[in-house]
């Protein structure tokens, strides 16, 4: 078996530039569940932004906003509203790894670094990828911080709790017509990446509009990239309208996994996390075309909580709307009862509800 060039031990962070990191924060803290941990901004030395670290087990989240508005955060949001930057790769060598990747092809976006503080260093460097965002190599064997040097550990009088998530399952990318195979290209010859997975237009459609989609892993499968493009259809999909109104290829959604979808959909529905509506006639047979599940078929309908299976198992996925005004960034919650997959089955549904939701902003 050929040597992994890129071994990745898991998903270090996603950062997303965002308005008002101070109240994303908040709401991250009270909806989501995520625990305070970190900050860094003038009080800690940095002069041109702010920065809030959200820790909620294996998941961190990064939410930076730009002190001035000259700069690239402030452009970024300019441009793309709430979004996410940084895709962070966890790794024991972000020095070899941005050299492995940059000999391959990847343009670099920032060469290796050092950041050192009482706690240890952190050497980090990054290669451009889809959009505007980056893939930033972390390397923290040698640092014991909180988070990385220049930030402190912070956490304020607001008591979050944890509704259960658990770790990133997956990240997917939006990119423009003709440019998934450039991008699933990419993976495979600059990232050693395989292709796990075709979705093609057959898949998933609806009687007006179609995408498709190609994931792709790295070798320990810690990390998932599903790529979508649109496909021609009658009216305008999901992705385009994601296009149009990020202005650019970018993060289209983040699938955060549970050990128990019931709870941690409930408390989301309980903090005003709005999702995305399949009919009940969704539920009519889905015993009959899933078999067997564990779980109570009551709750997941009042939920509106999907269910698919694949040779090894079945899976119980859900999606929230938009997370900001744009019709961009949202998240996926998923709890893997032995699958692999990534809900085929219910893409029609869902993407019925997305037109649905596209239909009401008049961007069908």
């Amino acid at each position: 078996m050929s040597q992994d060039f890129l071994p990745l031990k898991g998903t270090d962070y996603v950062e997303l530039y965002v308005g008002n990191a101070k109240q994303s924060a908040l709401y991250y803290q009270y909806a989501f569940g995520y625990q305070l941990i970190a900050y860094a901004g003038p009080e800690t030395g940095v002069k041109d932004r702010a920065s809030y670290v959200l820790k909620q087990d294996k998941i961190r989240l990064v939410l930076t906003s730009p002190l001035h508005p000259e700069g690239e955060i402030a452009a970024h949001i300019q441009r793309h509203g709430d979004g996410v930057k940084v895709l962070a790769l966890w790794v024991d060598d972000a020095k070899q790894s941005w050299k492995e990747t940059t000999n391959r092809g990847a343009e670099s976006a920032m060469e290796p670094k050092t950041l050192r503080d009482e706690f240890g260093e952190v050497v980090v460097a990054s290669i451009k990828t889809y959009g505007d965002t980056i893939h930033t190599f972390v390397e923290r064997k040698n640092y014991n911080g909180i988070f990385l040097p220049g930030y402190q550990p912070k956490s304020n009088t607001y008591a979050a709790t944890s509704i259960g998530l658990k770790y990133i399952d997956h990240c997917v990318g939006n990119v423009e017509l003709g440019k998934m195979n450039h991008w699933v290209k990419f993976y495979e010859n600059v990232m050693g990446f395989k292709l796990l997975i075709t979705f093609d237009d057959e898949d998933i459609s609806t009687e007006y509009s179609a995408l498709m989609s190609k994931v792709v892993s790295n070798g320990n499968g810690y990390i998932k990239f599903p790529i979508n493009e649109p496909a021609q259809g009658k009216k305008k999909s999901q992705i385009e309208e994601y296009l149009d109104f990020y202005h650019g290829p970018g993060v289209q959604h983040i699938a955060i996994a549970t050990d128990d979808i019931i709870h941690t959909v409930s408390e989301l529905r309980n903090r005003g996390v709005e999702f995305l509506v399949v009919p009940s006639s969704y539920y009519d047979d889905l015993l009959d075309r899933m078999g067997k599940i564990d779980e109570d078929l009551r709750p997941l309908k009042e939920l509106n909580i999907l269910v698919d299976r694949d040779d090894e198992g079945y899976l119980l996925q859900i999606f929230t709307k938009p997370v900001q005004d744009r019709p961009t960034l949202f998240f996926e919650i998923i709890q893997r009862k032995g699958a692999k997959s990534f809900g085929k089955g219910n893409f029609k549904a869902l993407f019925e509800a997305i037109e649905r939701e596209q239909g009401l902003r008049g961007n069908l």
